[in-house]
């Protein structure tokens, strides 16, 4: 549950205070790694603080889950074992067979993965809309719709959706909105104050922030959908481990300055790409032209590190150039301290190939990090010849 005495605090002092209690034994001020899977109890059913096995709870987890919920504003967090455990709980918890759910036209591979080769053997059905669009997203409603599933910025084409307007759409349905947070990070966007009912993270991206920790979070401001997931969470097992778990906690703790600077580095990088002559197209909602930059400027607080582009000369020149970036890594995931790049149609999209959600083959997608700006600017020049 969140930490509500960190409730009237801003942004950067929940992130390094909420859920992270000094020790009570030592006054340590970081939590201990409770690297344990059992606990000692006062006679049968005698529990210390609740605790009893590490996948139902977990100090060090818990510290996570209590920081989570206090920065987008929820009652109840949950940490997972990945981005992906973290959604198949979701799915899971919210659907039955014959249900329903709206996904978008631009999406994560995986997600688009778990529902088309998972979820829909076990006989949910599924259609796509472009959220962007509010009536796309009506139009593909059904009377069996339970989830409406959005992701804002959207990976890997930048899209943005109006967050208000589809919850508004969703409780007219019936429906519950669950919004992929993860490129944006709480920092920047609050999804449930506008109106969602389920935000879902990959906690290896911007929050983890070092691209040494795989993790996966879900955070609800319903305290009866929050008791339904952490139920599931311990039937199915996927949970943080303890290591991971403070790890987040730590990358948590510098979120708003990476944001920043993640941010500042990707505005500098996005208007280099709009003059350059072997550039056709760049993607990203904080330029004035991008068709979700108004509603992006509304909901976010800045516009992020993500940044997509279309190249001329078709997929081999988007392959070219990812080959020829030397202080960009060629690299799957995103948000690290360090620059990323890579080529969408053969890398993390490779599984939405002949669906509606298959990206274009001259697309390159960038991370960008927290390094000189002077210093990535030179190197995207050099790798686009």
């Amino acid at each position: 549950m969140s930490d509500d005495s960190h409730e009237h605090q801003s942004f950067e002092t929940r992130a390094i205070h909420a859920g992270n209690t000094a020790d009570p034994l030592t006054g340590a001020v970081v939590p201990p790694i409770y690297q344990v899977s059992t606990y000692k109890q006062d006679g049968v059913g005698g529990l210390r603080g609740g605790y009893e096995y590490s996948r139902s709870a977990n100090p060090t987890r818990t510290a996570l889950e209590e920081n989570l919920a206090a920065l987008e504003g929820g009652l109840r967090g949950l940490a997972f074992a990945s981005g992906l455990a973290a959604e198949d709980c979701l799915l899971r918890t919210l659907l039955s067979p014959g249900d329903h759910v709206v996904i978008p036209n631009d999406a994560y591979g995986g997600t688009f993965r778990l529902f088309a080769k998972v979820v829909s053997r076990w006989g949910v059905e599924w259609s796509v809309a472009n959220t962007s669009d509010p009536d796309s997203v009506r139009a593909a409603l059904t009377p069996k719709t339970k989830v409406i599933w959005v992701e804002t910025p959207s990976n890997p084409l930048l899209g943005i959706t109006d967050i208000a307007v589809v919850a508004d759409i969703a409780r007219t349905a019936g429906a519950k909105l669950v919004v992929d947070n993860t490129f944006a990070s709480p920092y920047l966007q609050q999804p449930l104050a506008l109106g969602a009912d389920v935000v879902v993270h990959s906690l290896t991206k911007y929050m983890g922030g070092h691209s040494d920790v795989v993790g996966g979070a879900l955070i609800t401001g319903d305290a009866a959908l929050g008791e339904e997931l952490a139920y599931h969470q311990n039937a199915m097992g996927a949970v943080a481990g303890p290591f991971d778990s403070w790890i987040v906690l730590r990358g948590i703790k510098t979120l708003a300055v990476r944001m920043d600077r993640h941010a500042e580095n990707a505005a500098k990088v996005a208007e280099m790409l709009t003059r350059h002559p072997k550039v056709t197209q760049v993607l990203y909602p904080g330029l004035p032209e991008h068709p979700g930059h108004d509603i992006a400027a509304k909901q976010m607080r800045n516009f992020g590190g993500m940044i997509s582009f279309r190249v001329t000369g078709g997929e081999e020149a988007a392959v070219e150039v990812c080959n020829r970036a030397k202080l960009f890594t060629l690299g799957e995931s995103l948000g690290g301290v360090e620059s990323l790049i890579e080529h969408p149609g053969r890398m993390t999209h490779a599984s939405v190939a002949g669906s509606a959600l298959e990206v274009p083959a001259d697309l390159v997608r960038l991370s960008v990090g927290i390094e000189n700006a002077d210093d990535l600017l030179a190197d995207l020049t050099q790798a686009l010849g």
